[in-house]
């Protein structure tokens, strides 16, 4: 019987980007995940990751991104769409395995895939904010006729996107639910790049971002991030309802750093549960 080789040492981890996702990211390495050492940190604003990252239980250095590529063996982007354009060949170059949160951004990247196997490594995407992604993984292995979402937060959760600005948005004037987009993944996650993770996420696991849909709103009031989530097959029929309790960002949920979490978690794990 073949046995998974055992490692003498951990896996090393970089983090790019401090922000809610990063910052507890780092703190679980710190606490202690089985297997696994936090190698180091970079983000934009370096005096206030430096702070941070000093009161850490076993301070991580602060390091350039090429500086933190070389230092890690897995690469944890929680960054921003237009970062992870720099980010991602750097560390798939370099033959690391990529963490991606920002995963709109990999909507038609067939190239960071190709370098990805030309290099041996891997892309690995977290479920983020949602759940069922190996349910709609394993359905789309059969036939699958439907994907859609809905996602609701709260005004303030959409705020700086490029479609609230091109369309002249005011969210403050929103007095009741209101539907704000509507349309499939393709033109939802450049519209929306840093709130919907989970779409580009889902039409990954699924059918595609050309065939996946969403309607997105805006509730004032609203204290959970909520996403609906309904696949239609060959399986049969699979309804998925998440309401999240936003972070210190209104934008992430807390399940998205905790997600990251438990994949990071999974790398070192010789029992893996789920698809």
């Amino acid at each position: 019987m073949s046995r998974i080789p055992s490692r003498t040492r951990p896996l090393t981890v970089g983090v790019v980007g401090l922000g809610a996702i990063g910052r507890r990211v780092c703190q679980a390495l710190d606490a202690g995940l089985p297997g696994l050492r936090l190698a180091a940190a970079t983000a934009r604003d370096r005096e206030r990751a430096e702070t941070f990252l000093k009161s850490l239980r076993t301070p991580a250095p602060f390091l350039s991104l090429d500086d933190l590529v070389a230092a890690a063996e897995v690469v944890v982007e929680a960054s921003t769409q237009a970062h992870l354009q720099e980010v991602a060949p750097k560390a798939l170059g370099a033959g690391r395995d990529l963490v991606v949160l920002s995963c709109g951004a990999l909507l038609g990247r067939a190239d960071w895939v190709a370098l990805a196997e030309r290099q041996g490594c891997r892309i690995l995407v977290p479920s983020g904010a949602i759940a069922g992604l190996d349910g709609v993984r394993a359905g789309a292995i059969g036939p699958v006729t439907s994907v859609t979402m809905e996602s609701r937060k709260a005004p303030a959760g959409w705020a700086g996107a490029p479609w609230i600005t091109q369309q002249r948005i005011d969210l403050e004037a929103i007095r009741e639910e209101t539907l704000i987009f509507e349309g499939p993944a393709t033109a939802a996650c450049p519209a929306f790049p840093a709130n919907v993770n989970v779409l580009a996420a889902l039409s990954l696991a699924g059918i595609g971002p050309e065939r996946t849909t969403t309607k997105i709103y805006a509730v004032p009031g609203l204290a959970r991030n909520t996403h609906r989530i309904r696949v239609e097959g060959e399986f049969g029929t699979l309804q998925i309802q998440v309401e999240n309790v936003p972070s210190e960002n209104p934008r992430t949920g807390r399940l998205s750093y905790l997600s990251t979490i438990a994949l990071l978690r999974d790398l070192g794990a010789t029992l893996r549960v789920g698809t």
